[in-house]
C-alpha cells in the first residue's frame, strides 16, 4: 500500500471518526508579517512544519503554536485562531502568544541552549540555567491551558511535537486523564550517561512518561530512552514490548521515521516552471560547464557546514584538476541568532568561506558560494535538480529532511546523495554515498567519487532511493501514529 493523502484521509475517518485531533508544536506552519504592500502569509523554516502541514491539511483538525509573526495578531480572530493555508483553509492554526522574557528563557535559553545541545552529540555543551527551566516550566503549563480549551469538554487525540514541550504530556494528563496523548520527539535521544547531566532530568522524563505513545525516528533512540529511564527514575523499561510503566500507566516507545510528502516535491521537479529556474540560476551562478555540489541547512552547529567546507577544501588540495570546474552551493537561512553560540558558528562559516575562496579561486571564479536566504519549496527543489551531488554532513541529526527531498527531486535519475552516517536517513538511504563528516579526507574523496561516478550506478542508486522515500512517505508516518494511538482510544 503506498500512503497518500486520500488514504490518510481514510485512516483519520475510520480512527479518529468525531474525535478531536489536536497537533501542538513550538514552530508555526504559516507566519504572517507585513510588507509595503500589505500582510502576506509565507511559510516558516521548520523542516517539522513543512513535513506536518500536508498531514493537517488532510485529516483536518487544530493546530496549536507559538505566534511569532509580526502581523499574526492582526489576522486572527478573537480566540487567537486563523484558518490556514491561505485561500485552501483546510484547518485551524490557534497561536499562542509568548512574552519576549518567556521566549528567550523558554525556546532561547532552555529548549536550545539545554535541551538541543544535551541530545544531540556535537560536543557543545549545554547550559543548565535555573531561570530557563522555570520559564520552560510556565510556557508548558500556558500550552496547556491553550490545548484543553480548544479540546473543551470533547475527547480526543492531542499529539504533540518535539523538545519543546517535555512536561506537556503529563500536565494534560493530570488535568484530563481520558485524552489520548502523543509525543514526537524530533531529535536523537542521548544515551544515558550524558543525560544524567540535566539537573531537572526526573522532571522531563515524568512528563515524557505522561505520553501514552512516544515516538522518536530510529529504534535507536527508543533503546537510549528506555535505559534513560531504567536507570534514572522509578519505572518499569519493558525492553521486549518496548514500553514503560510509571505509576501503574504504560507509555509505548516506538521508532517512526519521519519522511516528506514525496507526490508534492516529485510534482515540483516535473513542472516547466521548475525546470525554467533551475536554468535562471544556472547562469545566475555562472555555473554553466561546471559540476555542482549543494548544501541546503539553516546555520546550525550539528549540520557539520565547517566540516563540510574544509571537505570541499581538501579535494581542491588533492585534486587540482578541479579548480575552476567544480562550485559548491551552501545554501540556508541563519538560525538562533540571539544565542552567542549561534552567532560564532555563523561567523566561523562565513571566515571559512572566505579564505577557501581566497586560497583556491581565481579568474573570476570561487569554489564556494554561500547564499543564506530563506528559500520557497520551488526555488529549493530547482537548486537540487542543476547538482550533481548534494552533501548532507550533519554531525548528528535525528533524521534529515534535505536528504529525502534531494531524491524526490530527481526524477531524472541524476545527481548523487552522499550522505553523513550519523542521520537517521543513513537507516534508510543506504544507497546514498555514506561518510563520516569528521572524517575530512574520506569527505572529500566522496565529493570525486559522487562527480565520476557512472551515469548508469547513479540511476540504479537514485531509483532504489526514489522508491524508499516515495513508499515510506510523511503520510504513512501519520497513518501509523495515529493507528497506534487509535488502540488506546476508550
Amino acid at each position: 500500500m503506498i500512503w497518500d493523502s486520500a488514504a490518510l484521509k481514510e485512516a483519520v475517518r475510520s480512527k479518529i471518526g468525531e474525535h478531536k485531533f489536536i497537533v501542538v508544536s513550538n514552530r508555526e506552519p504559516y507566519i504572517h508579517r507585513r510588507t509595503p504592500n500589505g500582510i502576506v502569509c509565507e511559510r516558516p523554516v521548520s523542516g517539522m512544519a513543512v513535513a506536518l502541514d500536508p498531514v493537517l491539511q488532510a485529516c483536518g483538525g487544530i493546530w496549536v503554536a507559538h505566534g511569532s509573526g509580526e502581523a499574526d495578531r492582526e489576522v486572527v480572530d478573537e480566540r487567537s485562531r486563523v484558518a490556514v493555508p491561505p485561500g485552501k483553509y483546510s484547518y485551524t492554526l490557534r497561536r499562542v502568544w509568548l512574552t519576549p522574557e518567556e521566549e528567550k528563557g523558554y525556546y532561547y535559553g532552555f529548549a536550545n541552549e539545554a535541551l538541543w545541545p544535551l541530545c544531540h552529540i556535537a560536543f557543545t555543551q549545554p547550559v543548565f540555567r535555573q531561570a530557563d527551566w522555570e520559564t520552560y516550566r510556565r510556557v508548558n503549563e500556558k500550552f496547556a491551558d491553550a490545548v484543553l480549551e480548544e479540546m473543551n469538554s470533547d475527547t480526543g487525540f492531542v499529539f504533540i511535537q518535539d523538545y519543546h514541550f517535555a512536561l506537556l504530556p503529563r500536565i494534560l494528563k493530570q488535568r484530563r486523564p481520558e485524552l489520548v496523548v502523543a509525543q514526537f520527539w524530533h531529535i536523537p535521544w542521548p544515551n544515558r550517561e550524558a543525560f544524567r547531566i540535566c539537573p531537572w532530568g526526573e522532571e522531563i522524563l515524568d512528563g515524557l512518561l505522561g505520553n501514552d505513545l512516544l515516538g522518536f525516528h530510529i529504534r535507536n533512540h527508543c533503546q537510549n530512552f528506555l535505559d534513560t529511564v531504567d536507570r534514572g527514575i522509578e519505572a518499569k523499561a519493558d525492553y521486549e514490548r518496548f514500553s514503560v510503566t510509571r505509576g501503574g500507566v504504560e507509555t509505548l516507545v516506538r521508532p517512526f521515521p519521519i519522511s516528506i510528502d514525496f507526490a508534492l516535491i516529485d510534482r515540483l521537479a516535473n513542472c516547466q516552471q521548475t525546470a525554467g529556474r533551475a536554468e535562471e540560476l544556472r547562469a545566475e551562478h555562472r555555473l554553466n560547464y561546471k559540476k555542482v555540489g549543494i548544501g541546503i541547512d539553516r546555520m546550525d552547529y550539528i549540520k557539520g557546514i565547517p566540516e563540510r567546507l574544509s571537505a570541499v577544501d581538501r579535494f581542491f588540495e588533492k585534486y587540482p584538476e578541479y579548480r575552476g570546474r567544480f562550485i559548491f552551493l551552501q545554501l540556508g537561512p541563519g538560525s538562533r541568532t540571539e544565542i552567542q553560540k549561534y552567532k560564532e558558528y555563523d561567523q566561523t562559516i562565513q571566515n571559512l568561506t572566505a579564505e577557501i575562496n581566497r586560497k583556491h579561486g581565481g579568474s573570476g571564479w570561487e569554489p564556494i558560494i554561500l547564499f543564506r536566504s530563506h528559500l520557497p519549496p520551488q526555488e529549493v527543489v530547482a537548486y537540487y535538480q542543476l547538482a550533481d551531488l548534494c552533501l548532507v554532513s550533519s554531525l548528528h541529526d535525528g533524521m534529515n529532511l534535505v536528504a529525502k527531498e534531494f531524491v524526490a527531486a530527481r526524477s531524472d535519475g541524476e545527481g548523487v546523495l552522499v550522505l553523513s552516517r550519523f542521520t537517521g536517513a543513513a537507516r534508510e538511504l543506504e544507497q546514498a554515498i555514506l561518510v563520516n563528516p569528521y572524517a575530512t579526507d574520506e569527505l572529500a574523496d566522496a565529493l570525486k567519487t559522487a562527480l565520476e561516478m557512472p551515469r548508469e550506478e547513479k540511476s540504479k542508486r537514485m531509483e532504489r532511493m526514489r522508491e524508499t522515500v516515495r513508499e515510506y512517505n510523511i503520510y504513512r508516518w501519520a497513518g501509523k501514529i495515529i493507528t497506534e494511538l487509535n488502540r488506546r482510544l476508550v
